[in-house]
Parts: C-alpha cells; structure tokens; sequence
C-alpha cells in the first residue's frame, strides 16, 4: 500500500502544481488581455480626436470607408479677424481660446447629428448626413449653426471675465453632392470631403462679412428648411469659381 499511497502522493502534487500553474498562466494572460484592451480603448480615443466616429469603427473592423458620392449639408465655420487676435495675446492662451472655442462648436454639431470632417486652424468643416440617409439634414445643419452661435455667446461671456476680446464667428450651409473618403499617403491620411459643393460652402461663410451677418445659407438649404426659420433675403453676390451671383439668406432665428 506505501507505493500506491507514494503515488497517489505524488499525482496529487502532480495535479496541484499543474492547477497553480494553469491559474498563473491564466492570470497573466488575463492581465495581457486587459492590458491590451485598455491600449485599444485608448488608440480608438485617440483616433476618435482626428477622425468622425463612425469612421473610426469601421476602421477597427477591419474596413476601410469606401469613396462614395453622397448628397450632404455642409456647414463650414471660420473665427472673423482670428489672425489680429493670434497678434495680441500669448501663444499659449491663443491656443487654449481656440480649443476652448472649438470644443463647443463641435458639441453643437454633434447634437444635431452632425460630423466635423476637418478642422482648418480656425475655421471647420462639418457634414450633415454623410453616413446615414437623413431627410432632416438641412434643418438639422441650421439648428446647430443656432445652436453654435448660442454657443460663442456664452464663451465670449467667459472670455470677458478673462478681459480677452470677443470672439465673431461666420458659418455658411449649402446641400449638394459632396465625394467623402480617405484622402493622403500611406503615411498620413484623413477622412473627408471634397467637390463644388464644400468649396461654395467656403464662399458663401466668406460673404458673411461683406452682408454683417453669422449665418448665411444657399437656396438649396431654404428650399428644405422648415418654415419656422426666420430667414433674410439678401443681394446676390458673385463669388469665385461660380459663373452666376449667389443669392443668400440670412438666418435669423427659429420661431417654434
């Protein structure tokens, strides 16, 4: 019976070490995994600052988005007279305004189911129905210029506090057929959108300043807004690249 005791001894012992094994093995490949989730987590985060989120998703699937033509409402943004500001004040605290300034511009396109494809020093470009149909998009771009004027409003509350200058903002909208998709080289790339349609986008915010207003917006964007909106027609304007005057209308107010 001593041989078979010694055995059956040494089987358990056997058994014990290879479970106290097995545990620490799984420990530390729990621990990896963890590790390795939390550096996913994190490199999508960081994408997540430099590209839309639903581009992001299907980048870590596996699938790069496709180039495709889609018909958009596009809002693009510019900070008026930024380039006297950068002039008067410190590099850091001219840095720290216009962070400030675009984290609400942003949070105001994203709740009205808008995506910022490109940010321009102080200016951004952001799409309305780029990735879902959306038969709203046109109001839903003229709420969040609304909404990001109210936005700069209460910031330039702040800055006052600060004894900074105000800050002027001019946003134009037009709907047309935009191509999206990844644009670069191997090494830097970035999703976005170009064709006529962002580039009279461009041109109508610029004739903010020549008509004194925030919002302007084409007549493909009126044609479609909600009568609710209290728009201003106003003289047409040329604008480069385009043979015929553009007429515009200034957005005034939603009265719902």
């Amino acid at each position: 019976m001593r041989p078979l005791l010694a055995a059956l001894v040494a089987i358990a012992a056997f058994v014990w070490l290879w479970r106290a094994r097995s545990a620490r093995h799984a420990q530390r490949l729990r621990a990896r995994f963890e590790d390795a989730q939390q550096k996913l987590e994190r490199l999508q985060y960081a994408f997540e600052r430099f590209a839309p989120r639903d581009v992001v998703d299907r980048l870590a699937a596996g699938s790069e988005p496709p180039a495709e033509r889609r018909d958009v409402t596009v809002l693009f943004a510019d900070l008026v007279g930024f380039t006297r500001l950068s002039e008067s004040v410190e590099p850091a605290v001219l840095v720290r305004v216009l962070n400030g300034h675009h984290a609400r511009m942003q949070r105001a396109i994203a709740e009205h189911r808008g995506h910022v494809a490109l940010l321009i020093g102080d200016g951004l470009l952001a799409l309305f129905g780029a990735f879902d149909h959306n038969p709203w998009q046109c109001d839903d771009a003229a709420r969040a210029a609304l909404a990001m004027r109210a936005e700069l409003a209460g910031y330039n509350r702040e800055l006052e506090r600060e004894q900074l200058p105000a800050l002027a903002l001019g946003i134009g909208l037009h709907r047309g057929v935009v191509v999206t998709g990844l644009v670069g080289s191997a090494e830097l790339q970035q999703w976005t959108a170009v064709g006529r349609t962002v580039n009279l986008a461009a041109r109508v915010q610029d004739l903010t300043r020549d008509h004194g207003v925030d919002i302007l917006l084409t007549e493909s964007v009126r044609k479609e807004l909600d009568p609710r909106f209290a728009l201003r027609e106003l003289p047409a304007r040329s604008v480069r690249g385009i043979a015929q005057p553009v007429v515009t209308w200034a957005l005034d107010r939603f009265e719902g």
